[in-house]
């Protein structure tokens, strides 16, 4: 299971950096990109093995750079984690500004279509490879006030159903992970732009969160990171096209 290639956008915060942390423990090769230079500089500090590139996933040119000097060291890859996101604008959808829209798409789904279609070349090359999207609990369920990034967490839904078809005759597997709120400060971020939208306190719509799954609790960057782990494992061998949910079982999203 060990000493695979493995690439993870938005790797040196967050849930990105937990991934890519767990498999290098793993005895993986990683290649991290990350928009946040600091972030990047101090995951290049901690793990100096690594390959630690800033990138923004929205500017083709700098995704060229990166994953082609991946490629270049490292001849291709055996998995790649699509997993940079932002949670985009809060609010009805007739007081969002397009700008805001379109930023979040960009970030949620143009960024994964150019990591992907890297991926898939040098996959389909190789015959094998596993490719991990990121999702959300919001690509499964509608999620008012905040239209941007659930139509774009839907879009990755479908994007991974599509590459899994086009790459499995290649022996190339694709699955989408969607984890519910996890532990944070990016959903901590979340809460306070969720507040000013909707009237209610941080508290009680973190409240509200736990009650909206079976499990009434919320996730960890561990379960996330469990589950990658085991989708790039032999155990998981024959799992492709499959949306997973890490999120204790999601009722409704609705406030």
């Amino acid at each position: 299971m060990s000493g695979r290639r493995v690439v993870v956008t938005a790797g040196a915060t967050g849930l990105g950096r937990a991934m890519a942390r767990a498999f290098r423990d793993r005895g993986d090769r990683v290649a991290i990109c990350d928009l946040d230079a600091a972030a990047v500089a101090a995951f290049a500090e901690a793990c100096p093995e690594a390959l630690a590139h800033v990138a923004d996933v929205r500017d083709e040119a700098q995704m060229g750079a990166f994953l082609g000097a991946v490629e270049a060291a490292w001849g291709g890859a055996d998995v790649v984690c699509a997993n940079a996101g932002t949670g985009g604008p809060a609010g009805r959808i007739e007081t969002l500004e397009y700008g805001a829209w379109q930023d979040c798409v960009a970030v949620n789904l143009h960024g994964a279509f150019l990591t992907c279609r890297w991926a898939a070349r040098v996959m389909r090359g190789q015959g094998s490879g596993l490719i991990l999207l990121t999702s959300s609990t919001a690509g499964l369920f509608g999620y008012p006030l905040r239209a941007p990034y659930a139509g774009s967490k839907w879009a990755i839904v479908g994007l991974a159903k599509t590459l899994a078809m086009e790459l499995g005759p290649d022996g190339v597997r694709v699955n989408a992970l969607c984890p519910g709120a996890v532990e944070g400060a990016r959903m901590q971020r979340v809460l306070a732009m969720e507040a000013r939208a909707s009237g209610l306190s941080e508290e009680e719509l973190r409240a509200r969160y736990a009650r909206g799954v079976s499990l009434r609790s919320w996730v960890t960057e561990e379960d996330v990171v469990g589950t990658a782990l085991w989708l790039a494992s032999p155990a998981a061998a024959r799992i492709s096209g499959q949306v997973i949910a890490i999120d204790g079982n999601t009722e409704t999203l609705v406030p």
